[in-house]
């Protein structure tokens, strides 16, 4: 109980400090910031039902039941993997000197989260149910959740490959990128051009 509720309050922590950082904020919707979002969302949830296992008395019925399996997905996916695709989506212009087709990450985004979703959801329910999680088979009374769960991971994996045409696409051409990607970028990376040439700069930049 204790090391779960110690878990659990810096992740507040970053949930307050992450929404705080768009508060009133010019955002502007495109891929990198939908899976941000996305990502902060996810992550909420994985929080809660982590507050839920840190209550010694109930967690005699959550533990070790896919309840955790839910929990874990959306504390690691929300807190990386979605990051990661964001991250990707806001660097591979100026990795590859291209712009990626917008309307293609951003069906990546939603397939993903539609697809994640109904993946790892219905498993709260699951385990609420009593279902354990390790075994090779499982009750027919579990049946119906288990089916959603097998639809959400194939359109999870499937939503995947749109990824992939969308980085190779950026990667053999498309439109130029500009230096400067993203409207209010501000750093040394986005004074040179996109890709950065090898030596980045050829005499020392002033910081100011």
């Amino acid at each position: 109980m204790y090391s779960t509720m110690m878990i659990a309050v810096p992740t507040g922590v970053k949930v307050f400090n992450w929404t705080a950082t768009m508060w009133k904020g010019s955002m502007t919707f495109e891929t990198p910031m939908l899976w941000a979002i996305g990502g902060v969302i996810t992550f909420t949830v994985g929080g809660f039902t982590g507050l839920m296992l840190a209550i010694t008395p109930a967690d005699f019925q959550y533990h070790d039941t896919y309840f955790v399996v839910a929990h874990f997905h959306y504390v690691i996916v929300g807190g990386s993997v979605f990051a990661l695709f964001g991250a990707m989506y806001y660097w591979l212009p100026k990795w590859t000197g291209h712009m990626y087709n917008e309307v293609a990450g951003k069906w990546h985004f939603w397939l993903t989260m539609i697809g994640f979703n109904l993946t790892f959801f219905p498993q709260h329910f699951l385990g609420l149910a009593g279902m354990p999680r390790r075994i090779p088979d499982y009750s027919l009374q579990f049946l119906e959740f288990n089916q959603w769960s097998t639809v959400g991971a194939f359109l999870t994996i499937g939503a995947q490959l749109i990824f992939f045409y969308t980085a190779v696409q950026a990667i053999k051409g498309g439109k130029k990128a500009t230096s400067q990607v993203w409207d209010g970028a501000e750093g040394l990376e986005w004074t040179v051009p996109s890709p950065a040439p090898y030596h980045t700069f050829s005499t020392p930049p002033r910081v100011k």
